[in-house]
């Protein structure tokens, strides 16, 4: 079913459910086809709610979730958590869908980190995607405020310990002055920047370039957002068994 945050268009519904396009869902009312709690209804801008009985020609319609799959630009400044009452702005409401969907992120970027992040309503997606056991590769462009020589870089690759956890990095490249390229295949909290604390170093800018083998889009600017294809999924899970 679908997750209603609220009531939405009756039209809605009734192309949520397959029963016709939107278009045509907008005759099938005024066609007088349509009954809402066993009442005809001749409005198509009416608001339904999921416990509402919708039905056309007498047949119960049941609006099927949509199942989204986003890529988000996220800026600085934006929490990923949905549940953080203390957050001023949230990453999700960035980001509008079609059909009413409770979204929820793939993994965190920091409130001060930026860059590609992955939001869906499908729970078994985003549990694949964040588990450990799948070592996601992911990639981030992170420049520091001094020069992290080649025998940092080796300690970061071999991996440190902060706070009882062991961190590294599976690659780190040079890439201009105080830039490099980390790549990652399990993404602990504040990990990088964990990382470059304790290299007496500390990070400037934090940006997530790439997912699996999904590379964040060159025209998808900060805050925007896309609907992934089936191309990019396949990138996105080429990693990962289903």
């Amino acid at each position: 079913m679908c997750e209603f945050n609220d009531k939405i268009r009756l039209v809605k519904f009734i192309a949520a459910s397959g029963a016709a396009s939107r278009r045509k869902a907008g005759d099938l009312v005024k066609e007088g086809r349509i009954t809402v709690n066993g009442e005809k209804c001749l409005d198509p801008s009416r608001g339904v709610s999921k416990n509402d009985k919708v039905a056309l020609n007498g047949k119960i319609l049941a609006a099927e979730e949509v199942k989204y799959y986003i890529a988000l630009n996220k800026p600085v400044g934006y929490t990923c958590s949905n549940a953080d009452s203390h957050a001023d702005k949230l990453a999700v409401d960035l980001i509008k869908t079609p059909t009413p969907a409770r979204l929820y992120s793939a993994g965190r970027l920091d409130r001060d980190s930026e860059g590609l992040i992955i939001f869906s309503n499908d729970g078994d997606f985003v549990a694949k995607l964040t588990h450990p056991s799948f070592q996601v590769r992911k990639r981030y462009i992170v420049e520091t405020d001094i020069e992290l020589n080649n025998s940092i870089i080796e300690r970061l690759m071999a991996g440190i310990i902060d706070d009882g956890e062991r961190l590294h990095a599976d690659k780190i490249e040079k890439i201009a002055p105080r830039k490099y390229r980390f790549t990652l295949n399990e993404g602990k909290k504040r990990e990088i920047r964990r990382m470059v604390k304790s290299a007496n170093a500390t990070v400037k800018r934090l940006k997530r370039i790439q997912i699996g083998n999904y590379i964040l889009p060159p025209d998808l600017v900060s805050g925007d957002f896309k609907i992934l294809s089936n191309d990019d999924l396949k990138l996105l899970t080429a990693e990962i068994t289903f």
